[in-house]
Formats: structure tokens, C-alpha cells, sequence
């Protein structure tokens, strides 16, 4: 006996849904059974030390600001990465770092540290630069906006407020930065308090609803699609893919800042 109309759009619909599901997961899925994602890591011994891409402040007197990402820790390392801003004034002797931390309340954390170390054990990667007048200038920025965040006193690992949707924010935010974040920056795409905002390279527009879903065209970043917080897209202008968990696959990723730099993304 055939089935009824209805019943048969449902089925069809329910069948698209966990195709689409599975689509999605199998990047992270890969980063798993691959076992690029360490596990069962231990926060207290996960190595956190400098990996060398920052200048040496004792060497560069001139005002630097940089955007790393690194592999969250753990299992969500299979899923995305974490995203913090470092940043030395005119002949200072230190970094001071910005980033958002799930425990903290506010959650925003700004503090002298070592701005290029390892995130429990994932090395960075260096994905925006900025040296001399123009750093100076976006550290002016970065000061002003920073306690602005509007979403301190919130966390959510997934879709956001998290900490890539503070860099991506505070980035936004800030004319001087440009910055194509990973498409595995699960939260990047959670826009606090609109649907509608300019890219964080400012080269294009992105719409989202809530960071669930949303769509991006940008002459840096290209075309993206957010289905429930994961992205998948493609670049142009440095010809790569964009997938979930996996990150960027192909040419390397310009670094954002003079434009004539590159850097390697971290995929298989």
C-alpha cells in the first residue's frame, strides 16, 4: 500500500536532515579516527610553552598586535579551535593577551602572558599581524572596545557567545584588524544582539541567525554557509575549501595583515 502524501514529504524531509547531520559531522569525525585530536590529555601537564612566532620584545620596540588560533583542548579540538588577541605597545617589555574563558565571570580575561604558547598542548597559528603605527593604532581600539563586550557575563561552547565570538567581535569592532578567521572558529558567526554585520576581514557581509545559521560573502573570507554552527565554504582568492572540524584545505591562508605574508593553516 503506498504511503500518503504527507507522510511521505516528512520521510523525505527527516531523510535530508541526517544526511545533512552526518555531511556535517564527518569532518570532525575524520579528526577523531584519525587521532589529530589528542584525547584524554590532562590539563595540568598539556605543554604551554612559547612556540616562537611573536618578536621578541626585547629586540622590536615598535607596537605589535597579532590573532592566533589554536586547536581547542580535548575533544573539541575535533570540532574547532580557540581564537585570542596579543598585543605590545611602543617599547614595551611585554605581551598582554585578550581572550574569553568559559570559567571566568566576566568571562573576558586580560593579562600579561606569552602570547604565542601552546593551548594545552595544540600549537598556534598566527592567522593576523600588525607592527608599527597601525598596531598602535588598533591597540587604541582594542582598549576601548574590549570592556564593551557585550556578551561578558555569558558562555555557551556552542554555537556562542564564546571566545571566537569575542575575537571576531572585538575584530569588528576594530578598523585596523583584518582578520579571515578558520572556518573551524565555531562562534565566530554569533553576532551579539543582530542578524546582519560586516565580515571581520571588512571586505563583505554576513548575515546569522543566532550563530545557527547564517550566510557570508567576502572578497577574503568568499562564500561561507553556517548549518547549526558548522562551516562549510570556499575560498577564491586563496583557492581552498572550507569544511567542518577539518578547517581550511588548500592554499595557504594570508596572515591579514600586509598582505604579502602567508601562513600554514593547521589541517591533515
Amino acid at each position: 500500500m503506498p504511503l500518503p502524501r504527507p507522510l511521505k514529504r516528512v520521510l523525505a524531509s527527516v531523510t535530508v536532515l541526517i544526511v545533512l547531520i552526518v555531511a556535517l559531522l564527518s569532518g570532525p569525525a575524520y579528526m577523531l579516527a584519525s587521532q589529530q585530536v589528542p584525547l584524554h590529555a590532562s590539563w595540568h601537564d598539556a605543554d604551554r610553552s612559547s612556540s616562537g612566532l611573536a618578536p621578541d620584545p626585547g629586540e622590536v620596540r615598535e607596537a605589535v598586535v597579532q590573532v592566533y588560533a589554536a586547536r581547542a583542548f580535548e575533544w573539541r579540538g575535533a570540532f574547532g579551535v580557540h581564537t585570542w588577541i596579543a598585543t605590545k605597545a611602543e617599547g614595551a617589555e611585554r605581551y598582554r593577551v585578550y581572550q574569553v574563558m568559559s570559567w571566568r565571570r566576566p568571562t573576558v580575561e586580560s593579562g600579561y602572558a606569552p602570547p604565542d604558547r601552546r593551548w594545552y598542548g595544540n600549537p598556534p597559528t598566527l592567522l593576523a599581524e600588525l607592527r608599527g603605527e597601525r598596531a598602535a593604532r588598533a591597540i587604541d581600539g582594542i582598549e576601548e572596545v574590549v570592556p564593551a563586550y557585550p556578551e561578558s557575563d555569558r558562555y555557551r561552547i556552542w554555537p556562542g557567545p564564546n571566545s571566537n565570538t569575542f575575537i571576531a567581535w572585538v575584530v569588528r569592532q576594530v578598523p585596523e584588524l583584518s582578520v579571515d578567521f578558520p572556518p573551524n572558529a565555531i562562534g565566530k558567526d554569533y553576532l551579539p544582539g543582530r542578524i546582519v554585520a560586516q565580515t571581520p576581514t571588512h571586505t563583505g557581509y554576513q548575515f546569522s541567525l543566532g550563530g545557527l545559521f547564517g550566510l557570508m560573502l567576502a572578497r577574503d573570507e568568499g562564500f561561507e554557509l553556517n548549518v547549526l554552527g558548522l562551516t562549510v565554504g570556499f575560498d577564491g582568492q586563496s583557492p581552498a575549501l572550507k569544511l567542518p572540524g577539518i578547517g581550511r584545505v588548500g592554499m595557504a591562508q594570508p596572515t591579514g595583515s600586509s598582505g604579502e605574508e602567508s601562513v600554514d593553516q593547521d589541517i591533515p
